[in-house]
């Protein structure tokens, strides 16, 4: 298994094309995703498109080039009163779960980050245990106002 840290579309197409990390992520998020419009455009905040601060996007590959798993990490921005990065997306194939591929992913992320990690996950979410195990707690409940 490879764990690949791309910062622009470039690196990342010597990997896998824009496009179908994108719909891997929105394949394999099932219903915890987003549209793949909205995964594009965490990944290009990541690739610092259209004027984003920034983060970085991990590849998971076996040896046969086959894409295991995939993440994208923005930077907020906000040092000490907010950690400096969000895990946004994170996602392994649907079949491989449970393998410790998806730990392995965050893990080195985390690693790869500069700066605290924050990330959202709904309650019933069963991934919610893994970001447990690797160590994220729970400091705050999440209130969104939608216009």
């Amino acid at each position: 298994m490879k764990l690949i840290k791309v910062q622009n579309n470039e690196e990342l197409c010597k990997f896998i094309s824009r496009e179908n990390f994108v719909d891997f992520l929105h394949t394999h998020l099932g219903i915890y995703g987003d549209s793949k419009s909205a995964i594009d455009k965490c990944l290009g905040f990541a690739f610092r498109e259209n004027e984003g601060l920034g983060g970085f996007a991990v590849v998971c590959m076996d040896d046969d080039s086959t894409t295991l798993g995939a993440l994208i990490m923005n930077k907020t921005g906000m040092s000490e009163y907010i950690p400096e990065n969000i895990l946004v997306y994170v996602a392994v194939h649907e079949k491989l779960r449970g393998k410790g591929i998806g730990a392995d992913i965050i893990e080195y992320a985390i690693n790869e980050a500069e700066g605290n990690v924050k990330l959202h996950v709904e309650y019933e979410n069963p991934a919610k245990r893994l970001y447990e195990r690797i160590g994220f707690n729970t400091k705050y409940a999440e209130m969104r106002f939608n216009k």
